[in-house]
C-alpha cells in the first residue's frame, strides 16, 4: 500500500476513534449541568445524586477525548504537510481559536467544577459546569467550521501559491458549517440521552431486584425516562437538520449526495434506494429539493461535467472564489491536468448512509419502548434481553454518528478541499509507506489499550450505582485546606 493510502487509513482510524468521545462530552456536560441546576433549584437530593453519578461518567469520557484528540493535530504536519502548506493559514485559524477560546474555557471551568464542591457557594459552583459545557459547544463550532471549510472553502482566494483568507466570518459562518453543527449537536444529545437511559435502565432492574421500593429505584426510574425523552426529542432534531443538510449538500456537493444514493444518471423523481435495486420513487428528489418531482444529478453526468470544466480550466463552482482563483492560477487539481476519477467510493458512502439511519431509528425505537415499559409505576422485569438492550442503546446513536462522518468524508473524494486540492496532492512527499504503516500500527495498539481502559472504567462506575450518604456541600472557610477530588 502507498503512503497516501496508509495516511488516509491512519487519519480515518484516529479521527473516528476520537469522535466516539466527542458527542458524549458535548451533550452529557449539558445534561449534568441541567441535573445540578434542578438540585440547586429544588434542593431534592435525587438530582445531586444523579449529578454525581453521571458526572463521573462525563469526566472519564472527557479525559479520554482530550488524550485521543491531541494526536489529530500532529498528523497535519507529519502526513499531510502539503495540505498544511497550501491551506493551513485558513484551516488553522478556527482550530487556533478553538484552543485559545473554547478549550481553555471548558478545561479551566471543568477543573474548578471538579475541585470546587466544598470551595465555592452553591450557585457559583453551578455556574462553573455551565461555563464548561458552553465551552464544549463553542469548541464544536470552531472545529466543525474548519471541517466545513474543507467541504465548501469560503472566505478565501488563491494567491502566492497558497490559499489566503479574505473573510474570517465567511469561514466561520459557512452554510455547510451551520447545518452540520446543528445536525451534530442533536446527534450528540441522542448519544448522551441514550447513555443516560442505558446506565439508568440497567441499574433500575438490578436495584429493583435487590432493594425494591428504595430511593435508588425511584431515582433510576426517573433517569431512565429522562434519558429516553432526551433521545427521542433529539432524534426529531436530527431528522429535521439532516433534511436541511441534504439540501445544502445537493447544492454545494452534488457528487457526494449522488454517491450516497448510488444515483448513476440524472433523474427526475429520483428514488431513494433502500438497498441497491430496491428504491422508493421520488423520495430522493424530495430529500434533495423538497420537490418530489425535481431533477437530481447523477454521478456519470456530474463526472462528465467536471472533466469538461477541468479541460477548459474552469472551476467546479463559479460561485466559490477560492475555486475560481485556484483554477485561474492553474494550481491544485487544475495544475495536474491528469485524468481524474471524480466519483468517490460509492458503496462505502451508500451503506454508511443507510447504517446511520438504521441505527438511529433502532435507538429511538428503544427509547419509545422504554417509556412504555416504565409508564406510571411500572418497572421492567429485566432479563438478558433488557440487559442487552441497555448495553446496545448508547452504541446505536454513537455508531450512527460515526457512519454519518464516513459519508461526509468519503463523499468528498477525490478532494481534501472540495474543488481545490486533491487528497493525492496533499500528502507529505517525504514520508514513506513504512513510516506511516509503523505509526498506524502503534496508534491502533495504543488506542486499543485506551478502549479497554475506557470501557472498564465506565462499566465500573455504572455498576457502583448511585452515590449514598451525600451531605449538603459546605463551603470551607479555611484557605489552607487541601483541595480534594470530588469524585
Amino acid at each position: 500500500m502507498t503512503a497516501e493510502i496508509l495516511a488516509r487509513w491512519q487519519f480515518g482510524i484516529t479521527t473516528v476513534y476520537h469522535f466516539l468521545f466527542v458527542p458524549i462530552t458535548i451533550a452529557l456536560s449539558l445534561l449534568v449541568a441541567v441535573l445540578q441546576t434542578m438540585w440547586v433549584k429544588s434542593g431534592n437530593v435525587r438530582f445531586l445524586r444523579l449529578t454525581k453519578f453521571y458526572g463521573k461518567l462525563f469526566l472519564i469520557n472527557f479525559a479520554m477525548g482530550v488524550v485521543t484528540g491531541i494526536v489529530q493535530e500532529f498528523q497535519f504536519g507529519m502526513n499531510w504537510s502539503e495540505y498544511s502548506r497550501t491551506v493551513g493559514d485558513i484551516f488553522g485559524a478556527p482550530l487556533a481559536m478553538e484552543a485559545l477560546i473554547a478549550f481553555f474555557l471548558e478545561s479551566v471551568f471543568l477543573g474548578v467544577w471538579v475541585f470546587g464542591w466544598d470551595k465555592l457557594p452553591k450557585k457559583v459552583h453551578l455556574a462553573t459546569i455551565w461555563l464548561g459545557s458552553i465551552g464544549t459547544l463553542i469548541s464544536s463550532i470552531f472545529i466543525l467550521a474548519a471541517n466545513a471549510w474543507m467541504q465548501n472553502p469560503t472566505g478565501a482566494e488563491f494567491a502566492n501559491n497558497r490559499a489566503q483568507m479574505t473573510d474570517l466570518l465567511a469561514v466561520i459562518l459557512n452554510p455547510v458549517a451551520a447545518t452540520t453543527w446543528t445536525h451534530v449537536i442533536f446527534g450528540a444529545f441522542m448519544t448522551a440521552g441514550a447513555l443516560v437511559l442505558g446506565a439508568a435502565g440497567w441499574n433500575l432492574v438490578r436495584v429493583n431486584r435487590e432493594h425494591p421500593n428504595s430511593d435508588d429505584v425511584a431515582d433510576f426510574r426517573w433517569a431512565t425516562r429522562f434519558g429516553a425523552w432526551v433521545l427521542i426529542v433529539a432524534c426529531v432534531g436530527v431528522v429535521v437538520t439532516g433534511h436541511i443538510q441534504g439540501q445544502v449538500l445537493t447544492d454545494l456537493q452534488p457528487m457526494k449526495m449522488a454517491a450516497a444514493e448510488n444515483l448513476q444518471k440524472t433523474t427526475d423523481c429520483a428514488p431513494f434506494e433502500i438497498v441497491p435495486g430496491l428504491g422508493v420513487p421520488c423520495v430522493l428528489s424530495f430529500m434533495a429539493t423538497n420537490d418530489p418531482g425535481a431533477e437530481v444529478r447523477g454521478m456519470d453526468d456530474l463526472a462528465a461535467e467536471y472533466s469538461a470544466k477541468l479541460a477548459a480550466g474552469k472551476p467546479l463552482d463559479d460561485r466559490n472564489q477560492l475555486q475560481v482563483t485556484t483554477a485561474a492560477a492553474g494550481a491544485g487539481i487544475w495544475g495536474q491536468k491528469d485524468a481524474v476519477d471524480w466519483i468517490p467510493p460509492v458503496m462505502p458512502s451508500f451503506w454508511s448512509f443507510r447504517f446511520m439511519m438504521l441505527l438511529g431509528v433502532i435507538g429511538v425505537a428503544i427509547g419509545i419502548y422504554t417509556l412504555v415499559a416504565t409508564k406510571g409505576t411500572k418497572i421492567p422485569k429485566g432479563g438478558k434481553g433488557w440487559t442487552a438492550m441497555m448495553i446496545l442503546t448508547p452504541l446505536m446513536p454513537l455508531f450512527a454518528s460515526s457512519f454519518g462522518w464516513l459519508v461526509t468524508e468519503i463523499g468528498r473524494q477525490p478532494f481534501i478541499v472540495n474543488g481545490v486540492l486533491s487528497t493525492h496532492a496533499a500528502v507529505s512527499p517525504g514520508v514513506t509507506a513504512f513510516e506511516v504503516g509503523m505509526t498506524l500500527v502503534l496508534y491502533t495498539l495504543i488506542y486499543a489499550v485506551f478502549a479497554v481502559v475506557e470501557v472498564n472504567l465506565m462499566l465500573k462506575y455504572i455498576k457502583l450505582g448511585m452515590p449514598h450518604y451525600l451531605r449538603e456541600p459546605e463551603v470551607q472557610t479555611d484557605e489552607d485546606a487541601p483541595m480534594s477530588f470530588a469524585y
